[in-house]
Parts: C-alpha cells; sequence; structure tokens
C-alpha cells in the first residue's frame, strides 16, 4: 500500500513538472494572438448575451455566482 502511494506521488510529480508553460518565441506569438485563441472568442457577443439574461431576469451574474431577483441568496 505505501509503495503505491509513493509510486503514484512520483508519477504526479513527474507530470506536473513536465507539462505546463514552455517558451514561446517571437515568431510564434502572431499565431497565438490570434481571435480564435482566446478564451472567449466573441465577447461582444457574450457582453450581449449578459445584458440580455439581466434585462429579462433581473439578476446580474448568474455564471458561478449566487443570489437573483427575488432578494434571496
Amino acid at each position: 500500500m505505501k509503495y503505491q502511494l509513493i509510486k503514484f506521488v512520483f508519477v504526479l510529480l513527474v507530470f506536473t513538472n513536465t507539462t505546463g508553460c514552455s517558451h514561446v518565441e517571437p515568431w510564434e506569438r502572431g499565431r497565438l494572438a490570434k481571435p480564435h485563441m482566446s478564451l472567449d472568442p466573441e465577447p461582444t457577443l457574450t457582453s450581449l448575451r449578459d445584458h440580455v439574461q439581466v434585462s429579462k431576469e433581473a439578476t446580474s451574474g448568474g455564471s458561478g455566482t449566487s443570489g437573483g431577483g427575488c432578494g434571496c441568496n
């Protein structure tokens, strides 16, 4: 049991240290700056949808926060 735990921790440490950040060359940055590479590819559309939801629901947030139009949390 103890050997399996040590083996698991070792594999986890190797995995976390081998993945992650890498050096991005200056000529590669243009490719990463394209709109389809962003977390929110259409921020204007997302903002419009949030505005419509706030207007219809009489709430703000709703994407991960608590609260509602009724005043209860």
